[in-house]
């Protein structure tokens, strides 16, 4: 079976939790690691738009997960790119509505908000679930209108 591939990037306060996602499921997702890749002070805006514009010319139904220190950060500067529905998430069902509901193509976590066990649980349950289209769909295009 194909592994998935999904683009990562996190800041320093998202690094640790960054790099223990990768290590707990590199045998389901082939990591695309936008950085940064160690633990040294740096600024979030840019690995939001990193994976902002690796993104934009992916193929549909591609997704990423961004990690700061509070997930605030990265949700606020991604989400200032049209193509790109970041959900900030921090439990396991949150996770899960922002695939069916919204859509969301960029999975956002706090590393100093959430532990591990927890973020592995959100992250599991967006990559395994669908979004539901209609009703859900049409709401998703008013977002543009």
């Amino acid at each position: 079976m194909d592994k998935e591939k999904i683009y990562i990037a996190a800041d320093h306060g998202g690094y640790d939790m960054k790099e223990a996602l990768k290590l707990t499921f590199a045998d389901q997702v082939e990591w695309m690691d936008l950085g940064a890749y160690d633990g040294e002070r740096t600024d979030f805006p840019l690995y939001a738009k990193k994976v902002a514009e690796a993104l934009k010319d992916a193929p549909e139904g591609q997704k990423a997960v961004l990690i700061c220190g509070s997930g605030i950060g990265v949700s606020i500067a991604a989400n200032r790119f049209p193509w790109v529905h970041a959900a900030l998430c921090v439990t396991e069902e949150m996770a899960v509505l922002a695939r069916e509901h919204n859509n969301a193509n960029v999975l956002v976590l706090g590393g100093r908000i959430i532990d591990d066990a927890t973020a592995e649980k959100c992250l599991n349950a967006f990559l395994k679930t669908a979004f539901l289209g209609g009703r859900y769909a049409e709401r998703i295009d008013m977002i543009g209108a």
